[in-house]
């Protein structure tokens, strides 16, 4: 009978180390186990120890999904301990899946591959992402290429993910959703831009609407219609026209492959309004309009839905000088311009106010001819005359020399003051300069401005004048400020001014008259010292009214040179 060797302290130990050397040799790493049995909320797994171990069932649960595990299922676990305190195994589901996950991440992040995974949760300034195990963050910029307000319809869905940033150590993934539908769009927008053409009508959705234009999706494609592609008509803003979300019918207009940039028109879609502008609005056309835009330039009429003029601030009005286009319209007034430049080519027409209403300078001067008598208001004194306010929003001016007899111009400045009511002679009126020259002392030789005349008559050195007579003077000598005359050759002598030697402002020249010429004259007045007043404008004006109340008047039909040539002809006849 053979006998058996007792094992000796050396051989338990050897066989003890070796007992747990292939135990540790399990922990920290990912072994292969066998589900025996699902017991309640724990799953029983079998991974060859001397113990089973158990995991929570929410480890074999997907996002949003149902426990996928069933007993005789064959899954990979992660050992943490051999046994504890209950002489279990310590497994993890999670953790065997999150190694996993972490080795086939790596190898994708370094080959710049997508990933797929799942949006699970949502934390400060983003959201979870389970990568088949591994946990990412998702920044919230990164959802989208715009701005998502509600992510709950993302979440729950596997979808591909890029992975911006990995760092195993400290277990941080960063991926981006974004990145993926940029590529994407990229790719679409790239295949969808070789199939458009310039010139190309197609349909499209407003998408996004800004000040100065709207963006309209094309089918993957966002092209921008600019807010002056919109209509013919002035457009205040895109609003006017278009709503977000919208089908809209563009045409295309500019196409940049590089920058993929796309421009598009709906008013290219529509007949241009400008054709024909040339025969539709004549030179000198009165046109009705409305007024669209005011500026400091001047005002922006409509005259139809596409058609716009400018009446420049200086066609505005005949009186008002120097104001805001604003005080003299408004913005929606309906108005009547003359039109008076058209440039179809620039897209221009030049229109004005103004001309649409008589010129207030020609009817002043046909009620008021010359040498009627006018009151107005002194609006202005300035230091060569007073400026008086005339029926028709119309200013005359008093020349200083014409303000008072016998005194000196700046004198007679001051015998009147801002406010004052005169009453003047219109003496000249320019319509094409605007202006209208006024005489206040010849209204009368009575009143202010005729304190220096002494009376109606006086002797002369032995000549019996009077006032409103007409003497023939000569010429003795030509000043700056005027003519020395003599009256007949042995009379008295007087002086000229200026401002007295002609009704015409530009044949008021001493120069013009030679020593010894023979002139008529209208005696004005007296000197206190019973020196004759004379002048050859009061001669002449004189004259002209004479003739126009013997000969004729603009109502006859008459011309001025008409009832003045016929006055020669009678005073040619009588000599």
């Amino acid at each position: 009978m053979a006998s058996t060797a007792m094992p000796t302290r050396d051989d338990f130990a050897a066989l003890l180390d070796k007992s747990l050397g292939e135990s540790q040799s399990f922990e920290g790493k990912v072994v292969k186990g066998r589900v025996t049995a699902i017991e309640n909320d724990l799953v029983v797994i079998d991974v060859g120890l001397k113990s089973e171990g158990r995991v929570s069932i929410r480890e074999f649960t997907p996002p949003g999904q149902a426990p996928q595990v069933s007993v005789g299922d064959d899954v990979d676990v992660y050992v943490d301990r051999v046994e504890n305190a209950f002489g279990e195994a310590m497994l993890s589901r999670d953790r065997a899946r999150r190694e996993a996950a972490w080795d086939k991440l790596e190898t994708q992040f370094n080959a710049g591959e997508r990933v797929d995974g799942t949006i699970f949760g949502r934390v400060k300034g983003g959201f979870t992402v389970d990568l088949g195990g591994a946990v990412a963050f998702l920044p919230g910029s990164q959802v989208d290429i715009r701005p998502v307000r509600d992510v709950t319809p993302l979440m729950g869905i596997a979808q591909p993910f890029q992975l911006l940033k990995m760092d195993r150590k400290r277990g941080n993934i960063v991926v981006s959703r974004r990145s993926i539908l940029e590529e994407t769009r990229a790719e679409a927008r790239t295949g969808l831009i070789q199939s458009l053409a310039e010139g190309q009508v197609i349909d499209g959705v407003v998408k996004n609407i800004t000040d100065y234009g709207a963006f309209v999706d094309l089918g993957g494609i966002d092209g921008l219609l600019h807010v002056t592609d919109m209509s013919y008509k002035r457009v205040g803003h895109p609003n006017e026209v278009i709503n977000i979300g919208d089908t809209v019918k563009v045409q295309i207009i500019r196409i940049n492959r590089d920058t993929q940039r796309i421009s598009l028109g709906m008013k290219q879609l529509e007949s241009d309004p400008w054709e024909g502008a040339e025969a539709k609005y004549p030179v000198g056309a009165k046109l009705k309009g409305r007024v669209t835009n005011i500026t400091e330039y001047g005002a922006f009429i409509e005259l139809e839905p596409g058609i716009e003029g400018l009446v420049h601030v200086s066609e505005m009005s005949w009186v008002k000088k120097n104001v805001h286009p604003g005080k003299i319209v408004s913005t929606s007034q309906e108005v009547d311009v003359i039109v008076l430049e058209v440039d179809a080519e620039k897209r221009r027409i030049s229109l004005g106010l103004k001309q649409a209403q008589r010129n207030p300078w020609e009817v002043f001067a046909e009620e008021h001819p010359v040498g009627t008598i006018v009151e107005g208001e002194v609006k202005n004194s300035t230091e060569f005359g007073l400026f008086i306010g005339l029926p028709g929003e119309v200013d005359g001016m008093v020349h200083m020399s014409d303000i008072a007899w016998g005194v000196s111009g700046e004198a007679a400045l001051q015998l009147h003051h801002k406010g004052e009511m005169v009453k003047a002679q219109v003496l000249e009126v320019d319509v094409e300069r605007e202006r209208i020259s006024l005489g206040i002392k010849q209204v009368s030789g009575e009143g202010a401005g005729t304190a220096a005349v002494a009376g109606e008559e006086g002797p002369s050195d032995g000549f019996n004048l009077k006032k409103n007579e007409v003497v023939t003077v000569i010429v003795r000598e030509s000043r700056d400020g005027g003519i020395e005359v003599q009256i007949g050759e042995d009379g008295p002598t007087a002086f000229i001014k200026r401002s007295d030697l002609s009704r015409d402002r530009d044949e008021q020249r001493p120069e013009r008259f030679q020593v010894g010429q023979k002139v008529d004259a209208l005696v004005i007045g007296f000197e206190r010292g019973k020196k004759p007043m004379l002048s050859i404008k009061a001669r002449q004006i004189s004259e002209e009214k004479q003739a126009v109340a013997q000969y004729g008047s603009s109502d006859s039909g008459a011309s001025l040179g008409d009832i003045l040539g016929a006055a020669l002809n009678k005073a040619k006849q009588d000599g």
